[in-house]
């Protein structure tokens, strides 16, 4: 497999002269760099013929400069290039029409992370939605799936449990660039915007985020490594127990445990699962903010052996599932509210239904529930190749 540096699609983009004479929206953060570490609204502000109107930021600001999860970014104004830059995570996470008044061409470069519920991708959304109203041109600028865009893992999201970190009937693990998820949002869901995907070049499906040549630079405060990406989509479920996911660490959702469990005893027990591609090593940690604070925590981190073997969701699982018997006096699940949710707990939000949380419930073994979303992943596997341009 060749290991040529991937050109982004803002590479592909800004050399095509295609926004010239155009005023432009730039949905970004701080990851929306190059290969040489220049930022988009940097090499957009150069370009010639381009008149920058508007910054967009997503969850955690343009700078991701906001730790939590769930605290919302205040709007401000960049001193450097004297434009207003609009919070998407705020009173509104739609672009109103007063902060599109500036701007007659939107474009999006935004690092996605593979997952369902990261936010980034119904930011995306929401914009191209906004688009559609006030009939502006969306270019979305491609970047590599970091956990290889091949892998499809997970039930499909139900209807009646959509939110802001799940808008659409897709799978925990998708599978797919956040370029294609754009046109797969736009066509298949009947957004209906004017889009157009500016392209990567040299990017093979199959290929992590750390085979690319490109830096990696963590597109939120909880995503350090290509190696925490790798696990996230199991191990995001735990934002929906009061199990420690590891923030307050420094390896995130790598990191997972409770007050009150023996370490070496649940690493024991989740190796002799023999699940694929992974090893449990015990671990005791003190998160330093969030749940646990300051308390250790028994549990394990999770290493990962074969990449390609791994089942993230499948293992997030049978972690929850392992700690729930390991200390049942000390599980729960995490009440709302949770990411602009009140009513329905975070857990059903988080895996789409209510069902995985009565089959944990029930004790069906991980390897049966993840067996039983087999026909959401072919299903979704149908369409989804209608939308792949790699």
């Amino acid at each position: 497999m060749s290991l040529d540096a991937v050109r982004l699609g803002s590479d592909v983009l800004i050399a095509s002269n295609r926004l010239r004479g155009a005023r432009v929206g730039v949905v970004c953060n701080h990851a929306s760099v190059d290969r040489q570490f220049r930022h988009v609204v940097d090499r957009l502000t150069a370009a010639d013929g381009v008149r920058l109107g508007a910054i967009f930021g997503p969850q955690h600001g343009f700078r991701s400069d906001v730790q939590d999860n769930m605290v919302e970014t205040p709007h401000g104004e960049d001193a450097t290039r004297s434009v207003p830059v609009y919070s998407l995570y705020s009173e509104t996470r739609e672009p109103t029409a007063d902060m599109l008044r500036t701007v007659d061409l939107l474009v999006i470069d935004l690092q996605d992370i593979g997952a369902r519920i990261y936010t980034y991708i119904y930011t995306m959304a929401n914009c191209l939605r906004a688009a559609a109203r006030h009939r502006i041109p969306v270019v979305v600028c491609d970047r590599p799936n970091p956990i290889g865009g091949v892998e499809v893992e997970g039930a499909l999201l139900a209807p009646g449990f959509e939110s802001f970190v799940g808008q659409f009937p897709i799978p925990m693990r998708h599978g797919m660039t956040i370029g294609e998820l754009a046109a797969l949002f736009n066509e298949e869901f009947g957004i209906g915007a004017q889009v157009e995907i500016a392209r990567m070049e040299r990017w093979e499906r199959g290929r992590y985020g750390d085979e690319v040549g490109l830096p990696w630079v963590i597109p939120s405060p909880n995503m350090p490594t290509i190696d925490t990406a790798v696990v996230y989509p199991g191990t995001v479920l735990f934002e929906g127990t009061l199990l420690s996911e590891g923030r307050g660490t420094t390896r995130p959702f790598e990191l997972v445990g409770m007050p009150g469990v023996d370490a070496e005893r649940f690493a024991e027990a989740m190796n002799r699962l023999e699940l694929p591609g992974v090893f449990f090593r015990p671990a005791v940690f003190e998160p330093t903010f969030q749940k646990h604070a300051q308390r250790a925590c028994g549990g394990c981190q999770i290493h990962v052996l074969d990449r390609e073997a791994f089942k993230p969701v499948m293992t997030g699982v049978a972690l929850i599932q392992l700690f729930r018997h390991a200390h049942p006096s000390g599980f729960a699940w995490r009440q709302p509210p949770y990411e602009y949710e009140r009513d329905k707990l975070p857990i059903d939000i988080l895996a789409g239904s209510d069902v995985l949380r009565t089959q944990i419930e029930s004790d069906i073994s991980p390897m049966e529930i993840a067996a039983g979303w087999s026909d959401d992943e072919r299903a979704f596997g149908t369409i989804r190749k209608k939308y792949l341009l790699y």
